[in-house]
């Protein structure tokens, strides 16, 4: 005989079959002294289903009785477990009162388009289903006590009954009509009276999760929805966490307004989250794929340079030359290896970069390519961005004060592209000094206090003051200041000075690349890196090298920053430790650009020439002292050699 969907007990007994193949995790939570605290119990769903699809087609479409059994079964297969450690062990075991079971939906058909849509995508169809959303935590409230349940007792029949609260009335609790105890002949009692100490309480905390901006097209409005956190998972996550969360969609009344349609609310009662922060990067690359890298190298083993060269002509390819910016933009993307003392302090290995130019000479553009490179990036403004925008802003929402991360929170383990530095106001670019050289920002607003992490590149991009002049320094040029300026790894300044060679030389390139015939080929990385080659190109070299010095590097590096130091004058700000650490952060990128674990001279004299670019007009990196004018050479290799004997005389 088919058992019905009322037979509580018998899917209640197959379930607990099925949850003591967990035994590792229930004997953990068996062994903890505390029996008041809420444990969870981590299931795969694959797993559920290949045990009884009966059960999983039960827990994915009523979802609200279901997961309630699987609870109540987690507690017998607790007390059978209980009992083989007491008989083993001779201790004295406490029973636990709450388990939780977490179901992980990874790997298992539910992750379709149908029960795993995307935030926007969210409908009434879903509602009481187990779904699965993703998306990234942009606000998170403050932890309360949540009034579970409580019980009453009928004074007409003396029966007791439990009463729990109600999402769709905001938490409240609401007394039946009548008697609810079921019996033969209902007694229709109607006055109840509460069971003093029977109210059972949790945690209880409200987040906002908002869809990825970087699966939405242009124009499209990033949507959010409210979930709701319990027990366990309670404070698991913090605002900027990339998440993915499965749980049950309900709906809850808006608040009363007078003279105002009460509407229902999308709810998602969180049965599991997970953190992606770790993942939030991650690219798939084949094998075949890191062979091809490795025989492009083998390819370029004489003339590493060309091979470098070939890779940066992949970055922006519809901008003619600019050989500087290129090289300027991929060591930027690429970042060097944090480093941690004894003491705990953290340098930070990822570099900041400033594009300072004429209006028309590709700023913006290479700020939309850069983002399209990195897999996780937010690009803003400076005119429609503040303070509060960038770092992180107290709202308030119900009476209740909120954290809600702005974009250098958003980007956290990213990059974050800001157009048009020079128009936000000087206390709004004060307020990313912090996050640009520490990577946290401190909050203590609306008696919210604590810190956030912002561990980003920051690529700006800004236009000069007037007419440049190039004997004036940086801060007189543009209307940023110093200390903001000595953040930034790589200040790059391109003028438009009206050369009719290199005029000639652009308008060429811009022409042939509007032939509708040119066609490329994706497989030849020695002619042409495409842009999703390019991205997994710089995501493995991130994740598989950590360069070292070697003795030669850290002799071409402590030297130009010794010249430096005794020649500092209006570049002051530019000749303290940090110009330093930049030097190692860009000898390393360098390195990690060319493939290799070990920072040569060469890796160490390229990170020389970008300083020595940076900030100024410099002919030493340009033939003709822009940036904007810089090219790529026949014969990079045989240029460095002499490059390199220049250092060393």
């Amino acid at each position: 005989m088919t058992p019905t969907g009322d037979d509580e007990g018998y899917w209640k007994n197959l379930m607990a079959t099925f949850l003591l193949c967990y035994d590792d995790q229930l004997r953990s939570i068996a062994s903890s002294p505390d029996s008041s605290l809420h444990f969870p119990l981590h299931i795969d769903f694959a797993e559920l289903m290949d045990y009884d699809p009966r059960i999983a087609r039960l827990i994915f479409s009523q979802s609200n009785t279901y997961l309630q059994y699987f609870d109540d079964a987690a507690l017998w297969a607790h007390r059978v477990v209980l009992r083989d450690m007491a008989a083993d062990d001779k201790n004295n075991m406490v029973e636990k009162k709450h388990i939780h079971v977490r179901i992980n939906v990874s790997g298992s058909p539910l992750e379709c388009p149908e029960t795993f849509p995307s935030i926007g995508r969210v409908r009434v169809q879903h509602r009481g289903i187990l779904l699965t959303v993703k998306g990234i935590v942009i606000r998170s409230g403050a932890i309360k006590m949540h009034e579970g349940e409580r019980k009453y007792m009928c004074q007409k029949c003396n029966g007791s009954f439990t009463v729990h609260p109600e999402v769709e009335a905001r938490n409240s609790i609401s007394l039946p009509s009548f008697c609810p105890i079921q019996r033969p002949k209902p007694c229709g009692g109607t006055k109840f009276e509460y069971v003093k100490d029977t109210t059972v309480c949790h945690d209880y905390q409200e987040i906002k999760v908002q869809e990825s901006t970087q699966v939405l097209g242009v124009g499209a409005i990033p949507r959010s929805i409210l979930v709701i956190l319990k027990d366990d998972l309670v404070d698991v996550v913090k605002a900027g966490d990339d998440v993915i969360v499965t749980g049950l969609l309900t709906a809850r009344w808006s608040p009363e307004l007078k003279d105002v349609r009460c509407d229902l609310d999308p709810v998602l009662i969180a049965n599991n989250v997970r953190r992606i922060n770790e993942l939030k990067s991650e690219i798939d690359i084949s094998d075949a794929l890191v062979m091809k890298f490795k025989q492009f190298w083998d390819h370029f083993k004489d003339a590493p340079l060309k091979g470098r060269n070939a890779i940066l002509r992949g970055i922006c390819p519809q901008i003619f030359g600019l050989f500087t910016v290129k090289l300027a933009v991929a060591l930027t993307l690429i970042g060097g290896v944090q480093h941690v003392d004894a003491s705990g302090t953290r340098v930070r290995g990822e570099s900041h970069m400033l594009l300072v130019g004429d209006p028309g000479t590709g700023k913006s553009q290479f700020l939309k390519f850069s983002a399209k490179l990195s897999n996780r990036s937010v690009i803003t403004t400076g005119l429609g961005s503040t303070s509060a925008g960038l770092t992180v802003t107290a709202v308030k929402d119900g009476g209740e004060w909120m954290l809600e991360a702005g974009a250098l929170v958003l980007a956290d383990g990213g990059l974050c592209c800001i157009d048009e530095f020079d128009s936000m106001r000087e206390h709004d670019r004060a307020t990313i000094h912090e996050a640009m050289e520490q990577q946290t920002i401190s909050v203590a607003k609306a008696g919210l206090v604590t810190t956030l992490s912002t561990k980003t590149t920051v690529f700006g991009a800004t236009n000069p003051k007037g007419n440049y002049d190039p004997d004036q320094p940086l801060s007189v040029n543009t209307t940023l200041s110093g200390p903001l300026l000595s953040r930034f790894d790589i200040v790059l300044v391109l003028l438009d000075t009206k050369n009719p060679d290199w005029d000639a030389v652009v308008s060429s390139h811009i022409l042939s690349e509007a032939e509708p015939d040119r066609t490329s080929n994706d497989e030849d990385l020695a002619n042409n890196w495409p842009l999703s080659t390019l991205k997994r190109y710089i995501h493995y070299v991130k994740e598989n090298f950590r360069p070292v010095l070697t003795r030669e590097a850290e002799t071409v590096i402590s030297s130009y920053y010794q010249l430096q130091r005794k020649s500092a004058t209006h570049n002051a700000a530019r000749t303290t430790v940090r110009m330093l650490e930049s030097l190692i952060r860009l000898a390393q990128a360098h390195a990690r650009l060319m493939f290799r674990n070990e920072v040569t001279r060469l890796d160490a004299i390229t990170a020389v020439l970008c300083i020595e670019s940076s900030m100024t007009t410099s002919a030493i990196v340009d033939c003709i002292g822009n940036a904007l004018h810089s090219n790529f050479t026949d014969n990079p290799d045989q240029e460095c050699i002499l490059a390199v004997f220049l250092c060393i005389m």
